[in-house]
């Protein structure tokens, strides 16, 4: 096991954010994991923070504890039967290559999921989503490590207590476990999710006579490159803010004073693009400094180039008070603030 002290993990977010954790090491094993576990409780006895891709996460200030880096490795297909493929992948796997390399071999279910951002651990802690499809909609189990106990558990679809962009690792047992591997069950005869966002303009666009799950990706890819920032390039972690979903009722009252606000309604609630309601109080394109609200895509908060976390997180405050003062809506943010 490596330990580094006073470690720099600005190679380590998105979002471009210079901090610095106490210890850091990075696990490429159960063996690593728990031996590192182990040692914490006898020697060390400070907070830990795993860390995948950093695509989700604000630092903003220093991490006074270890940070473990996920880097468990591995892609295989378990099993399969008449209807499904079982294609299990360790935590540490980038999320878009899983994508691809299912893609390629015809695994239908997570092209709508292309280009996200991140590891494979973090898709259903955040239950990430896009154009129509949840990772609670492919999801078959996965193994965790549970810290106080040092033993391996399995946790099912129903266990996981899928929401809007939440699971029960974000509430009921936040930093309790540590996801090593996520199984997803995809299927074999293609069901097509078309009708969300822009994905039928976009494959009008590159004129695909046959669907498949591969030009499904490939639009999906299109589309994302368009609206969002590379943080190669710019610094980001995607979607800021979560879509608020409001009552049916609080959602008449509004039409009544902006007749042109978009709402998918399910039930008795409707969800409201954040994007739209952000850009509606003024903030898109906004800059102050490095930090600032994206040009193409409100929802999305950036880092031009050494803008501090603190300075990112004041201005998506300033974001939801406005927002709620306009609209009376309260944003919740997607993103982890450390």
């Amino acid at each position: 096991m490596q330990l580094f002290e006073n470690h720099s993990l600005l190679p380590y977010n998105t979002f471009g954010i210079a901090a610095t954790a106490k210890y850091f090491s990075p696990v490429r094993s159960t063996n690593e994991l728990d031996a590192l576990i182990r040692e914490n409780k006898k020697s060390f006895q400070v907070p830990l923070l795993i860390l995948g891709g950093g695509s989700n996460l604000l630092f903003t200030k220093d991490f006074n504890g270890w940070v473990v880096k996920n880097e468990l490795q591995g892609i295989e297909l378990v099993r399969e039967d008449l209807e499904y493929y079982y294609v299990k992948a360790m935590a540490g796997e980038n999320w878009h290559e899983l994508v691809l390399h299912c893609v390629n071999r015809n695994y239908a279910g997570l092209e709508n999921l292309s280009l996200i951002p991140g590891k494979v651990g973090a898709s259903p802690m955040q239950n990430i989503g896009a154009y129509g499809v949840e990772i609670k909609d492919v999801f078959f189990e996965l193994e965790a490590y549970h810290i106080a106990e040092q033993q391996i558990v399995r946790f099912g679809a129903a266990e996981c207590e899928f929401g809007y962009r939440e699971s029960v690792f974000k509430r009921a047992l936040k930093n309790q476990y540590i996801i090593l591997s996520v199984t997803f069950r995809l299927r074999k005869v293609p069901v097509f999710h078309t009708s969300y966002g822009a994905i039928e303009k976009e494959l009008e666009a590159m004129q695909v006579d046959s669907l498949s799950i591969k030009t499904i990706s490939d639009a999906v890819i299109r589309i994302r490159n368009s609206k969002l920032p590379d943080p190669q390039k710019i610094g980001n972690a995607g979607s800021f803010f979560k879509n608020p979903v409001i009552a049916a009722e609080q959602y008449m009252q509004l039409q009544e004073r902006f007749s042109n606000i978009p709402g998918y309604a399910n039930a008795a609630t409707v969800k409201v693009p954040a994007a739209w309601l952000i850009e509606q109080c003024g903030w898109k394109g906004y800059r102050s400094g490095d930090a600032g609200c994206y040009n193409q895509q409100p929802l999305v908060l950036v880092n031009y180039g050494t803008a501090t976390g603190t300075e990112i997180f004041d201005l998506s405050t300033r974001i939801i008070q406005s927002v709620q003062e306009k609209f009376g809506i309260l944003l919740e943010r997607e993103v982890n603030i450390i």
